[in-house]
């Protein structure tokens, strides 16, 4: 095809994504090439579609209109489709005007995404819609530019679609920075660790400025590092050449001295996004930076009038759009620090712009700095002070800006403003919480983990187990377990080799390999790690014999084999020779000058500075806080984490493996020990449950949301009801009165600990006990069954078993239960009761109360005190089947027990430690667990999931009040 024909059908993409809409894509293509003779048609579009590569640019511009159709939520010409539906993408090719085979090729090139939207919950009351299609058309200067550049790093199509809809999302929320009355929204972005937060906020700021939002200010962590990467960023991917030169001419150097990129080895290549044109000469903002990428913002004294903003017409206000416009915007970067607040607090006080006049965006990124610490909450309480004075400062900017809009990021739904209103009364998310979804190519827990897989030690292999694939253990005791970290060593090795076999197979050019090194916080034990890194590293050989079988052994058993089962296709070497070559580079990358970085606040401990940016990176980092949040570790492949200290402290370090892992994810080892990997497991679980039931909740009824900002701390209550905050003079408006299930199972962690307890709950489900007559063969899968006791106890039998009950904290199930027992007969007649019993007999069996022999299982409080997951996923199966929620797998029995109106109830008799070896267990000694499943009926007249009641109804829609 000719460059006329690609032409013509990229400038009708562009008259689409102009209009909004899809049209007549032949017929418009060929009016816009008429002067080239185009020949438009679908014979011709299909022809260049089976001709082109990945790269090709019509392909990535019509993947990505159609991946941008496919996610759209609602518009003019969508006519009621649902987003990511087969009807809307008929609807589109419609819309199109191409033929069936046209059609075809479309949805086998580019198929449809699956649909994972983001959670939006927001307070509607106070807002005023205002970012309408109209307005983001017309104003998108930044935005384009930097969905060009993603496109040009080899986004997926998918992807940028998604992004572009989360950033609309956040953006819509704002007020209107051309409004006349001042309003400060409020809100929260919720990602995931090391998921791509600094794209979206990036998105996010492009958009903003575009609207009219003309100073930015972007607060990161605590460290030069995490500013650094993030100015860095920022400047590279949304400021941009024209921008940082300021007018300078880049054809002179002593015009070019004060630009700081000047040895950056992206500058020099040209990897900095270039606009094309200098802003103002296109009629759009042009940004002036405050802040640099070696520099903190400083007081600026004399240069005060780099923070001023002049307006064209002195008679009118500056936010009115004849001033805004043409206005420049101010973007600075700052560290979360309250010296370095306090001076740009202060300069905004000496401009002579009226503060109340300008639109202010301030993006808290890692707002959860001093974050929940979900396993140590005397750490999270002595971490207050530090949090509060930061809070005070960022108040000080919203009471000083009226017009300031803060969104805070963070990894976390368990963030501190929900948790400690003496923390969160300034900055609370009062008008917004948007949790994104996950994103493509993410690696996350998941994949570290085997969530609720029915796998037994015989079956699980590199393919079926993504722990055995990628996880390996090591031995708490003793902790100086020089032979398991040399074998994380040697794996380094290995995976840098893989890297540059993959390379020279044309894969992808690898240019940072990091191994990070954790076993301790404290800066005087870096140095000592660092030294026995360096020993292990001359004792390994790496140019001997003995060192070559030693690496054949450990890529024969563990590098090539998971590399072959989840490698989806990647270069792989059949045997050690062929990887020869590039482990002798690797081992010179790496070994090169020092195979250790010490990364700390220490400057006598730290040996270089770590800088990602401005050069390859093949090396072992040891350190604590400062590769703590935020900061992304790249290239990172291999983790050796061990508990020497508190779980606590380890838990900040949490989630460094996470994030994108692009055609290396099948090499990725984590080296931890067991105790740490089950604690963060169980913090992982309840987070996904967390966000799942926010999902849940997100969804309206009659045309209102069922849960809103300010009535979300009690739920986080429910997951972490032991994080208590000092004694305030401040409390959460909003309490918890009914959590209701129908159709989603509800299974408690939070059991009691104290034998009394135990021995009361013991008793207390007898009953259910003794109705669980009938020895029966359920189904698991249509190949695999397993014995289970059951029978039938009423609703008002079971709410009696449940009333009785004791918990670790009180009011852990009490939302349930209210919720349970307002279901009447004709919600809820009766229930099943299926105590399940293991397969094989070695397992631990005794009399509990007379009764038995019961199966005991032996379960974990992974989070003490609370449990991870109790119930079992094939239990869960037969529980849903009885209810009517699944028709798999087949079960002739129990289809015997399924009727409509009844429930499933599994329960458990679970040990924490071997049991006696007397036949019988005493009923102190076990913690009877439960799953129940009620009916997708039983819903309440008013169709809501979650109710609530405020404490103070003088001041229904404040989300903090005075406590009495």
């Amino acid at each position: 095809m000719t460059d006329g024909f690609a032409k013509a059908y990229l400038a009708a993409l562009a008259v689409m994504e102009q209009n909004g809409m899809p049209d007549a894509l032949h017929e418009t293509a060929a009016f816009l090439g008429r002067k080239d003779g185009v020949s438009a048609d679908d014979d011709s579009l299909r022809a260049h579609l089976a001709g082109s590569d990945k790269d090709d640019e019509l392909r990535m511009q019509l993947h990505l209109r159609l991946a941008k159709w496919d996610n759209l939520d609602e518009a003019s010409w969508t006519e009621g489709t649902e987003p990511h539906t087969d009807q809307r993408r008929a609807l589109v090719v419609r819309l199109l005007e191409v033929d069936d085979l046209t059609g075809k090729m479309l949805a086998e090139q580019f198929p449809i995404a699956g649909k994972d939207d983001d959670i939006v919950i927001a307070d509607e009351d106070d807002w005023q819609p205002w970012y309408t299609e109209e307005l983001r058309k017309k104003r998108d200067f930044y935005w384009k530019s930097y969905q060009g550049l993603l496109t040009r790093k080899g986004w997926e199509p998918e992807a940028i679609a998604a992004l572009d809809q989360a950033t609309d999302e956040v953006v819509e929320r704002l007020s209107d920075p051309t409004r006349v009355e001042a309003y400060q929204a409020k809100g929260l972005v919720v990602g995931y660790v090391q998921s791509g937060k600094t794209a979206n906020f990036t998105g996010v700021v492009a958009k903003a400025i575009d609207a009219g939002y003309r100073l930015v200010i972007v607060l990161t962590g605590t460290t030069d590092l995490l500013r650094n990467q993030t100015q860095r960023r920022l400047d590279m991917e949304l400021i941009g050449v024209e921008n940082i030169l300021g007018g300078a001419d880049p054809d002179d150097q002593a015009a070019l001295d004060d630009v700081d990129y000047q040895d950056d080895p992206d500058w020099i290549d040209g990897k900095f996004l270039s606009h094309g044109v200098k802003p103002n000469d296109a009629d759009r903002p042009a940004i002036h930076r405050l802040t640099r990428y070696a520099g903190d913002y400083k007081s600026l004294k004399h240069g005060i009038e780099a923070l001023n903003f002049l307006k064209v017409d002195k008679a009118l206000p500056f936010y009115d759009p004849t001033n805004l416009h043409p206005a420049d915007a101010k973007v600075a970067i700052v560290k979360k620090n309250s010296t370095v607040l306090t001076k740009l607090v202060n300069d905004l006080h000496k401009i002579s712009a009226k503060l109340g006049h300008i639109p202010v965006l301030i993006i808290d990124d890692e707002s959860d700095q001093a974050s929940v610490n979900t396993s140590n909450p005397k750490k999270w309480l002595d971490d207050q002070k530090e949090r509060t004075a930061i809070n005070r400062l960022i108040a000080r900017l919203l009471r000083d800006l009226p017009r300031a809009q803060y969104v805070g990021y963070t990894a976390t739904p368990f963030a501190n403003v929900f948790i400690d209103p003496s923390d969160a009364e300034d900055i609370f998310p009062k008008d917004f919480l948007i949790s994104l979804r996950r994103a493509p190519g993410y690696v996350g827990a998941a994949d570290f983990h085997d969530l609720d897989a029915e796998l037994d030690d015989v079956e699980r292999t590199f393919a079926t187990s993504r722990e055995k694939a990628h996880v390996r253990f090591v031995l708490e005791e003793g902790g100086e377990d020089d032979k398991t970290l040399l074998r994380a060593i040697d794996t380094f090795v290995l995976t840098g080799a893989m890297k540059l076999y993959r390379e020279a197979e044309g894969i992808h050019v690898f240019r940072h390999h990091t191994m990070l090194v954790h076993e301790a916080m404290r800066t005087a034990k870096h140095k000592e790690q660092a030294d026995r890194i360096r020993s292990l590293w001359k004792k390994a050989g790496y140019y001997s014999a003995a060192s070559r079988d030693r690496l054949r052994g450990l890529f024969d058993a563990d590098v090539r084999p998971v590399a072959e089962a989840v490698g989806q296709g990647l270069p792989t070497p059949v045997t050690f020779d062929e990887l020869l070559p590039y482990v002798s580079d690797a081992v010179a990358r790496i070994g090169q000058t020092d195979p250790v970085i010490v990364v700390n606040s220490d400057k006598d401990a730290a040996t270089e500075d770590l800088d990602f940016d401005r050069r390859p990176v093949w090396r072992i980092l040891v350190g604590g806080n400062k590769l703590a949040r935020g900061f992304t570790v790249e290239g990172l492949t291999v983790s050796y984490f061990l508990r020497k200290t508190a779980m606590a402290d380890a838990m900040m370090q949490m989630g460094r493996w996470f994030g994108f892992r692009q055609n290396y994810k099948d090499l990725v080892r984590l080296y931890i020990s067991p105790n740490l990997y089950d604690g963060f497991e169980a913090i992982v679980r309840d987070e996904e449950f967390f966000r799942n039931e926010l999902r849940r909740y997100a969804t309206r009824v009659d045309g209102e949301p069922q849960v809103t900002p300010r009535q979300i701390p009690p739920l986080v209550a429910q997951h972490i009801p032991w994080l208590k905050p000092t004694a305030s003079n401040k409390m959460y408006n909003v309490e918890l009165v009914e959590r209701r299930s129908p159709g989603v199972g509800l299974e408690p962690t939070g059991y009691p600990k104290d034998p009394n307890d135990l021995q009361a709950n013991t008793e207390a489900m007898l009953p259910l006990i003794e109705a669980a007559t009938d020895r029966v063969l359920l189904h698991s899968s249509p190949k695999s069954t397993y014995p289970a006791l059951m029978g039938t106890i009423s609703q008002g039998g079971l709410l009696d078993v449940l009333g009785a009950l004791r918990w670790f904290e009180p009011e852990h199930f009490a939302p349930d239960l209210r919720w349970l027992r307002r279901l009447g007969p004709e919600k809820v007649e009766d229930w099943a009761v299926i105590l399940p019993q293991h397969v094989r007999g070695t397992e631990a069996v005794r009399m509990l109360m007379g009764h038995g022999p019961l199966s005991l299982f032996r379960r974990r409080r992974r989070r003490d005190p609370y449990f991870g997951a109790l119930s079992e996923p094939r239990h869960r199966r037969t529980a849903a089947r009885i209810v009517g929620l699944s028709t798999e797998p087949a079960d002739v029995e129990a289809d015997k027990w399924a009727r409509p109106r009844r429930g499933a109830f599994l329960l458990y008799p679970v040990i924490e430690t071997d049991p006696p070896v007397a036949p019988e267990i005493n009923s102190h000694q076990v913690i009877m667990v439960f799953h129940l499943l009620a009916p997708a009926e039983a819903t309440a007249s008013d169709g809501r999931l979650v109710t609530f009641k405020t404490r103070d109804s003088r001041k229904a829609r404040a989300a903090i009040v005075d406590a009495d």
